[in-house]
């Protein structure tokens, strides 16, 4: 079972290792990625990070909710988009800010200022390459995961930064 890292847990700091096909492929991996999708949902994520489970590579998953909010995405939204190694460019240099929230950081909220418009290169669960626009809110997710895999956590580009009950 699953659990989620959270501070002051010094692994969701450390940059994440790039996976090669092989490990992808793995027994191992391939339970973890059909591991991870309900636990990003029992926790009320829409996005998770093999680091916010204790496995620092490069492999995270965005919810099929946050594909749906994206009118101009092409994507299937059947299911949730498995991304490994991804990397990401702006496309405009149109930014928003909005609140966001991390399972990692439980209890506090902040405003943090992303790119609107971005193009994601990555593999998906069988190694295979894809390339996709993302806007907006799916921009934004596809943005908070990546930089858990960075090392980067939301508070440290948020302003306004707020505790919930």
């Amino acid at each position: 079972m699953l659990k989620i890292v959270t501070l002051p847990n010094p692994k969701l700091r450390e940059r994440s290792t790039e996976i090669d096909r092989d490990f992808l492929l793995s027994p191992e991996i391939q339970t973890l990625i059909i591991e991870m999708s309900p636990k990003m949902y029992t926790s009320d994520g829409i996005g998770l990070a093999a680091p916010q489970v204790g496995y620092n590579i490069r492999l995270c998953i965005i919810g099929k909710e946050a594909l749906k909010l994206d009118k101009k995405n092409k994507l299937p939204v059947e299911f949730d988009l498995i991304l490994v190694n991804p990397t990401w460019q702006k496309t405009s240099r149109k930014t928003n800010i909005d609140e966001e929230g991390c399972l990692s950081v439980p209890g506090i909220i902040g405003k943090v200022k992303r790119q609107s418009d971005i193009e994601v290169e990555a593999w998906n669960e069988k190694g295979e390459k894809i390339k996709f626009a993302a806007h907006n809110y799916f921009a934004r997710v596809i943005q908070h995961e990546v930089d858990h895999l960075d090392g980067i956590l939301f508070i440290d580009k948020a302003k306004d930064i707020q505790e919930i009950k």
